[in-house]
């Protein structure tokens, strides 16, 4: 009996990566069975597709003029152009200047620089990360190499000298400065089944009961990161600020600046922790205080507060020798009293149908039960319509160094730190955390710290946001074709955004 090999001539293979790009390989099908024989690259343009297709054509016509087949074979004295090399040029040098124009360098570790970049890219496991690299033309790290770059990360502390870095770069000529900072801190969730140390299951702002680690977040006026920390999942979030901005108070010597965080912060140990470091603070009041505190004003003025007023109070915090009197601050929004309104023309209804016995009696805003009688407690509802429209801002700082509408401005600004958090989340997946042991989940945060950095940096100097940052330069690639051993270099042309972009980026140096 003779043997035989089912065997079919190499052929092109076009395949769509997660970016969007083609990639052309060529394949063969031995057995049934498709082997990539090589990856020529990935085009991002109908030329560039064309391209790569017509040099894997010739590679397949020689190899099969090499082993003679007898399959079509290239004129004799035709003329080869092959493409040598295919990179996000542009795009690269864009992020890995950004790196070095934030000092991020002084780390002295490639591996790392690589990691935070192909983060601002594409997002991924560390070992897809290879991949995303390679992918750009540059060349792409072993493994193991990211993986002794993780070790070297929390071994030589980089977070503390990228922190160092972001702080000289906002305390530099044209900086945003510390005179006030923002604080705020998330969760972050790991698909595991089992608690440790650091992982436990706590308070969620995802509303999970998977294990989590809690992450504070210190950021400039204008958003960009400070620093960051990493803590328990079940650690109260009071108990994470005055560690966070002490720390951060010490280590650079500051003695005057405002701390400006959410009602999640609000404790008067917090406040006078605060006060006591000689720290000035706008921590946002609950507003639950305010129908109870505004009813006292509203008994001497009434309750007419022009849009955009504001009403100053004192309240006391605090229990024994550790109370203190506290300015309070209430801003009136007539956009806020119809927001707020439509809250509690809501929860009025529903206290109503568990009154009529319509809805099981749970626990719902405005219900009042005297033995077995259910009702809607009126003057209550009354009260919050009275406190409608006002938010509250509680501070220590003195009415003649900043006025009550100053107060509200400052703390608007908070809106940056939430943004970071969303970017880091979003555009560079803190999560999923593909690590389970302390010092990789603490390495992988300081990649996302160093990239959000660098995309805070890019957003500020062109307008643009990250992700259409990366989306535009990324559409222009440098290409060398080998022209019978002659390379001619060619780029992709600019087109309007990308033009924008880096005049912007020129702009500011």
């Amino acid at each position: 009996m003779v043997g035989y090999v089912r065997w079919v001539p190499p052929y092109v293979r076009k395949v769509k990566t997660a970016s969007g790009a083609t990639a052309v390989q060529i394949a063969q099908t031995v057995h049934g069975r498709r082997k990539i024989l090589e990856h020529l690259g990935s085009a991002h343009s109908e030329d560039e597709l064309a391209a790569l297709i017509a040099t894997a054509k010739t590679k397949i016509n020689s190899g099969q003029e090499e082993i003679g087949l007898g399959f079509a074979q290239p004129a004799a004295g035709g003329t080869d152009a092959i493409i040598a090399a295919h990179r996000s040029e542009l795009l690269w040098n864009t992020l890995t200047d950004a790196y070095a124009r934030l000092g991020f360098d002084q780390v002295g570790d490639d591996t790392f620089r690589t990691l935070v970049a192909a983060r601002l890219v594409e997002p991924t496991s560390k070992l897809d990360t290879i991949g995303v690299v390679a992918e750009l033309g540059v060349t792409a790290p072993h493994l193991s190499s990211i993986k002794r770059a993780l070790a070297r990360c929390a071994e030589r502390d980089y977070r503390s000298q990228i922190a160092a870095a972001c702080w000289a770069h906002v305390t530099a000529d044209g900086g945003p400065g510390v005179a006030v900072v923002l604080y705020d801190l998330t969760t972050l969730y790991f698909e595991a089944e089992y608690e440790d140390r650091l992982r436990k299951v706590g308070m969620s702002k995802e509303r999970r009961v998977d294990p989590q680690i809690t992450v504070g977040l210190l950021v400039a006026r204008d958003g960009f990161p400070l620093d960051v920390h990493v803590f328990e999942g079940n650690k109260a979030e009071t108990t994470t600020l005055i560690p966070v901005v002490t720390g951060f108070q010490t280590r650079h010597s500051i003695k005057n600046m405002i701390v400006v965080a959410d009602a999640g912060m609000l404790s008067a140990a917090n406040l006078n922790a605060l006060e006591d470091a000689g720290l000035e603070f706008i921590v946002a009041s609950r507003t639950s205080k305010a129908p109870k505190e505004l009813e006292e004003h509203f008994g001497v003025k009434g309750t007419h507060v022009p849009d955009d007023g504001v009403v100053e109070l004192t309240r006391q915090m605090g229990q024994g020798p550790h109370q203190r009197n506290r300015r309070v601050v209430w801003h009136y929004s007539f956009e806020r009293y119809r927001r707020d309104n439509r809250t509690l023309n809501a929860q009025v209804a529903r206290a109503q149908r568990v009154a009529d016995k319509s809805e099981s009696l749970k626990k719902q805003r405005f219900v009042t039960v005297s033995g077995k009688q259910v009702g809607v407690d009126e003057d209550l509802v009354a009260r919050a319509r009275d406190a409608a429209g006002f938010k509250g801002y509680v501070t220590n700082i003195d009415p003649a160094t900043m006025d009550g509408h100053t107060i509200v401005a400052a703390y608007r600004d908070l809106w940056r730190v939430e943004q970071s958090f969303r970017m880091a989340k979003s555009d560079l997946a803190a999560r999923p955390i593909f690590h389970r042991r302390r010092d990789s989940i603490e390495a992988h945060l300081t990649i996302v710290f160093a990239a959000l950095a660098i995309a805070r940096d890019l957003q500020n100097a062109t307008g643009y946001s990250i992700k259409k940052i990366i989306q535009h330069l990324r559409r222009i690639h440098t290409v060398v074709v080998d022209v019978n051993g002659h390379q001619i270099t060619a780029r992709t042309p600019l087109d309007a955004d990308a033009t924008a972009i880096l005049d912007a980026l020129k702009s500011r140096h």
